[in-house]
Protein backbone atom coordinates (compact mmCIF):
# COMPACT_ATOMS: atom_id res chain seq x y z
CA UNK A 1 0.00 0.00 0.00
CA UNK A 2 1.35 3.43 -0.85
CA UNK A 3 2.17 5.60 2.15
CA UNK A 4 2.79 9.31 1.58
CA UNK A 5 4.19 11.54 4.31
CA UNK A 6 3.96 15.31 3.94
CA UNK A 7 6.26 17.31 6.18
CA UNK A 8 5.56 21.00 6.05
CA UNK A 9 5.27 24.09 8.17
CA UNK A 10 2.33 24.09 10.53
CA UNK A 11 -0.56 26.40 9.73
CA UNK A 12 -2.40 24.81 6.81
CA UNK A 13 -6.15 24.42 7.16
CA UNK A 14 -8.08 21.19 7.33
CA UNK A 15 -9.60 22.03 3.96
CA UNK A 16 -6.13 22.40 2.39
CA UNK A 17 -5.15 19.00 3.80
CA UNK A 18 -8.42 17.49 2.57
CA UNK A 19 -7.87 18.86 -0.95
CA UNK A 20 -4.27 17.69 -1.07
CA UNK A 21 -5.23 14.24 0.20
CA UNK A 22 -7.76 13.92 -2.63
CA UNK A 23 -5.25 15.08 -5.26
CA UNK A 24 -2.46 12.80 -4.03
CA UNK A 25 -4.81 9.83 -3.80
CA UNK A 26 -6.15 10.44 -7.30
CA UNK A 27 -2.63 10.66 -8.74
CA UNK A 28 -1.38 7.52 -7.01
CA UNK A 29 -4.46 5.56 -8.05
CA UNK A 30 -4.11 6.71 -11.66
CA UNK A 31 -0.35 6.36 -12.03
CA UNK A 32 0.34 3.59 -9.52
CA UNK A 33 -2.58 1.40 -10.62
CA UNK A 34 -3.97 0.87 -7.13
CA UNK A 35 -7.22 1.62 -5.32
CA UNK A 36 -8.05 4.61 -3.10
CA UNK A 37 -8.46 2.44 0.00
CA UNK A 38 -4.79 1.46 -0.30
CA UNK A 39 -3.45 5.03 -0.26
CA UNK A 40 -2.45 6.52 3.09
CA UNK A 41 -1.47 10.17 3.53
CA UNK A 42 0.06 11.47 6.77
CA UNK A 43 0.61 15.14 7.49
CA UNK A 44 3.40 16.14 9.85
CA UNK A 45 2.95 19.78 10.76
CA UNK A 46 6.28 21.15 11.91
CA UNK A 47 6.79 24.50 13.59
CA UNK A 48 9.35 26.71 11.86
CA UNK A 49 11.39 26.73 15.06
CA UNK A 50 11.72 22.94 14.73
CA UNK A 51 12.96 22.96 11.13
CA UNK A 52 16.45 23.93 10.09
CA UNK A 53 18.33 24.13 6.81
CA UNK A 54 21.30 25.97 5.43
CA UNK A 55 22.76 26.25 8.92
CA UNK A 56 19.84 28.10 10.52
CA UNK A 57 16.30 27.61 11.75
CA UNK A 58 13.43 28.42 9.41
CA UNK A 59 12.09 30.75 12.08
CA UNK A 60 15.26 32.89 12.00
Amino acid sequence: MPNVTIQWYAGRTTEQKRELTRAITDAIVRIGKTTPDQVHVVFQDVEKSDWGWNGKLASD
